[in-house]
């Protein structure tokens, strides 16, 4: 790869400011470094990230790995792991900003990503016969949200798969969530998976309801203009700095001779200091 192709696919992933790209990008330099890592130290790394970086099911876990409700979204399992998910992300997330705004993909790739994780969690501490085969991991959740979210705004949109032809959106939503729903029985390898993808399709679902109602959760990430108050000051009324000797004087001209008979000078500083 030469130095144009790097810094065009830098600038694409990391500067466009499309977040799907983001995200790819992020995902993958994640997992390159943590395979480099495994490499070196005969797997050691993977241990000590599986304990520390992915989400426990163990709700007595959750206070001293609270952070892991965004971490365990970047790691990936193997190469096909993420390849899906990534390819995944690439189709719809793409897809949901044709019509919709970054900052709502922010919103419901992490709405989707958290609720992933605590549906995983509580079901597992709620049904005792079900056995989690390990921590959380994957963007899984976070994708089927965008996955969800943009097919419940546009339902009959089609896209065309290689054998099947063109398939509205709403039907592939619908062969997904049923194989989720099919692998949460206690027979499956990656029931904590499934459930996640359900909790991730529930949240993209629920976001795009209320968007269509008139709520938008994402409004807290919009910027507000500062206003600038300009206060608008009352001037001063100007005092007079006549006393009052020169009053009484006044006083007296007028009591003798009339008001007529002042200067317009004296009839300004009789003026002026009855408004003091």
């Amino acid at each position: 790869m030469n130095n144009n192709s790097f810094k065009d696919l830098s600038y694409r992933l990391f500067k466009s400011g499309n977040p799907t790209m983001f995200y790819i990008g992020v995902n993958a330099i994640v997992f390159l470094v943590l395979g480099i890592a495994n490499l070196f130290t005969e797997g050691a790394v993977d241990s000590l990230v599986t304990q520390y970086l992915a989400f426990p099911f163990d709700i007595a876990q959750w206070p001293t790995r609270f952070y892991t409700v965004v971490t365990y979204a970047f790691l990936h399992q193997n190469i096909f792991h993420i390849l899906f998910n990534m390819l995944w992300l690439y189709w719809m997330g793409n897809l949901f900003l044709d019509f919709l705004k970054p900052r709502q993909f922010q919103v419901v790739y992490w709405g989707g990503a958290i609720l992933g994780a605590l549906t995983f969690a509580l079901v597992f501490n709620l049904s005792p016969q079900l056995n989690a085969k390990g921590p959380l991991i994957g963007a899984s959740a976070a994708v089927m949200a965008i996955f969800s979210a943009i097919t419940t705004l546009i339902p009959n949109y089609s896209i065309r798969l290689i054998l099947f032809g063109d398939v509205k959106l709403k039907y592939l939503l619908l062969v997904y969530i049923i194989i989720d729903v099919i692998g949460t029985t206690p027979s499956s390898s990656n029931i904590g998976g499934n459930l996640a993808h359900l909790g991730g399709a529930l949240f993209g679902f629920v976001y795009i309801k209320l968007l269509q109602n008139g709520t938008d959760l994402s409004n807290f990430l919009v910027k507000k203009p500062k206003l600038k108050v300009v206060k608008n000051e009352v001037p001063k009324k100007k005092t007079s700095s006549v006393n009052q000797a020169e009053i009484d004087a006044i006083l007296d001209k007028i009591s003798k001779s009339g008001y007529e008979n002042l200067t317009a000078k004296e009839k300004q500083t009789l003026f002026d200091a009855s408004k003091n």
